[in-house]
């Protein structure tokens, strides 16, 4: 009998409803903290012991996919945002408002979009390739369109651009050299990876939630505004799934590079989001603008695991 509810979706939103409810010494937060990030660079090193040197190469010759994927981040996602941002402004208050359009000037994810689009089948090097090379330009595009659409000054530091470099690059560096050696075994027990993708993303969702429920994010926001938030990154993430998905489709993309347009061009980076924004902005309007980030980072796991899920199903 087919199952009609995923486990993993449950595990994912168990995550998410401790991360909420249970209060998390400050400790243990720590420990996750850093567990989640063992588990990232463990994750990207069977990526690269897993992936064939070819495959990276040619993800990175797919000018199609590596170009549709930086104009969803950085051109359409902005004015999907200004649109949006602009409209709510009334119904979500200014410093809500600032946070979507900040949310849509972020680079993508690359862990949670890469361990996805191996769940659903699709091309992970390009995906990889694509939202890695998105991050690295973050660092620079993001805060020039912070600066030019929401006028305010800053520089975001070079924590980002490390924490990319150690936790994703490094360990699939190592992994690519490696992989003539171990790589067979790895892609026999494709298993492994498999399990370690969820383990990890259930973990970041953890972390990232108590965190934002520790530093007392939510109590700085009204339910109905909430409320107001949620439906306006449910808009954003339609908007963007929809432009992705028939996009890649329009360009005469394969399955597997739709697959990664998807979610490398749908999603936005909570991990590089938030420690930019305590760059760019006061810490007064730090936290209101961190409430979509936050709340468009669950959404994207949620309902790209349901689309992942249903996509690895296919023939």
């Amino acid at each position: 009998m087919r199952r009609f509810i995923d486990p993993f979706i449950v595990a994912l939103l168990a995550m998410l409803a401790i991360g909420l409810l249970v209060p998390i010494p400050d400790v243990v937060r720590a420990a996750l903290d850093i567990a989640a990030d063992i588990a990232i660079v463990v994750l990207f090193f069977l990526y690269g012991a897993r992936l064939a040197t070819h495959e990276v190469v040619a993800g990175l010759r797919n000018v199609r996919l590596q170009g549709a994927t930086l104009a969803t981040t950085f051109v359409l996602f902005p004015l999907l945002g200004l649109a949006l941002s602009t409209l709510a402004a009334p119904v979500l208050g200014e410093s809500l408002a600032q946070g979507v359009l900040y949310l849509s000037l972020l680079p993508s994810t690359v862990q949670s979009c890469v361990a996805l689009t191996s769940v659903a089948r699709g091309n992970v090097a390009g995906t990889l390739t694509a939202a890695t090379v998105s991050n690295l330009l973050g660092m620079v595009v993001t805060p020039l369109l912070v600066l030019v659409l929401m006028h305010t000054g800053g520089s975001a530091g070079g924590g980002g651009i490390r924490s990319v470099l150690l936790l994703l690059l490094l360990p699939f560096v190592i992994g690519q050299l490696v992989q003539p050696l171990i790589g067979g075994y790895v892609r026999s027990r494709k298993r492994l990876t498999s399990l370690w993708d969820r383990g990890t993303i259930l973990l970041v969702v953890l972390v990232a939630v108590s965190t934002a429920t520790a530093s007392g994010v939510w109590g700085t926001v009204s339910a109905p505004a909430l409320i107001a938030v949620i439906a306006a990154c449910a808009l954003l993430l339609a908007a963007a799934l929809a432009a992705t998905w028939w996009g890649g489709r329009l360009l005469r993309l394969s399955t597997e590079d739709r697959i990664s347009l998807l979610m490398a061009g749908s999603q936005k980076s909570l991990a590089t989001g938030l420690p930019m924004l305590a760059a760019l902005f006061p810490a007064a309007l730090a936290g209101p603008i961190a409430v979509p980030v936050i709340v468009f980072h669950q959404l994207q796991l949620i309902v790209s695991t349901v689309i992942a899920r249903r996509l690895s199903r296919r023939a």
